[in-house]
């Protein structure tokens, strides 16, 4: 592996605004900060809410990998996409049998990287098996694997359990990155043992909006008993990602990034 590799995670893409902005700037970025690899968590890309084989498709035309969430099997015939497409990985500690994977390893600028996905159970869906051991069973089978950069993107609600998570793993894991709430979080450091963590990366989404939603819905969700949200703001978009630097495997250094983007 190379002495010094650089990462770029981006948060949760929302909807076609979202992709289109990826689309966009990823390559400027790649340039731009001198990249060895692009994951970005996909499973708001498909109208706001799951991924389809069309946006995963055009988000992997500009990045390397694709994590998901809680809207991984949203989306009608999405199992056949993520059963046969093995750069997207879905929360490894859903129910056993599920189509897809919850971890995966890529060989890219001279080395192996390993990226995984667990899901978090407070406030969220409390029947899930532990992330705790999941995380531990899948960075165990990753570093087997030989994966040389190990990222896991820990798709929760709880600011808690996503902290627990990087401290469980701090010097196990490149880096410990959290998703779900699209709002980026001001705790960006690097744990003992060279685990790069973030809270919260944020998103790509709708800057207008509510987390990325249409700001009328929610408010009205919230003011009467309207539906839960479900269209996408659109432009101007924000993207919001964290720059990872890595030495020998290790994080050295973390950074936030942001970038506006509009139609």
């Amino acid at each position: 592996m190379r002495d010094r590799f650089r990462l770029l995670f981006i948060g949760d893409v929302v909807g076609e605004d979202g992709c289109a902005a990826v689309r966009d700037l990823v390559p400027g970025l790649r340039r731009e900060m001198g990249l060895d690899v692009v994951i970005a968590n996909g499973e708001n890309s498909a109208g706001g809410l799951g991924i389809t084989a069309d946006t995963g498709r055009a988000l992997l035309s500009v990045v390397d990998c694709l994590t998901l969430g809680d809207h991984a099997f949203d989306r009608e015939g999405v199992e056949e996409f993520l059963e046969r497409e093995p750069r997207v990985v879905r929360p490894a500690n859903l129910e056993p049998g599920l189509p897809g994977r919850g971890w995966t390893t890529f060989d890219t600028a001279g080395a192996r990287v390993g990226v995984a996905n667990v899901q978090g159970r407070v406030f969220m869906d409390q029947s899930l098996r532990s992330p705790f051991d999941v995380a531990d069973q899948a960075i165990g089978d990753l570093q087997h694997s030989g994966a040389e950069v190990i990222l896991l993107d820990a798709h929760a609600e709880a600011a808690s359990e996503k902290q627990a998570l990087g401290w469980h793993l701090a010097g196990r894991s490149t880096a410990v990155l959290g998703t779900h709430t699209h709002v980026p979080t001001a705790d960006v450091r690097v744990l003992p043992g060279g685990t790069a963590y973030a809270t919260d990366v944020g998103m790509v989404g709708g800057a207008a909006g509510i987390v990325g939603f249409d700001r009328g819905q929610w408010l009205s969700f919230f003011l009467s008993d309207a539906p839960f949200p479900d269209s996408a703001a659109g432009s101007p978009v924000r993207l919001d990602a964290v720059l990872v630097q890595v030495e020998r495997g290790r994080a050295v250094n973390i950074e936030r990034v942001c970038r506006e983007w509009s139609e």
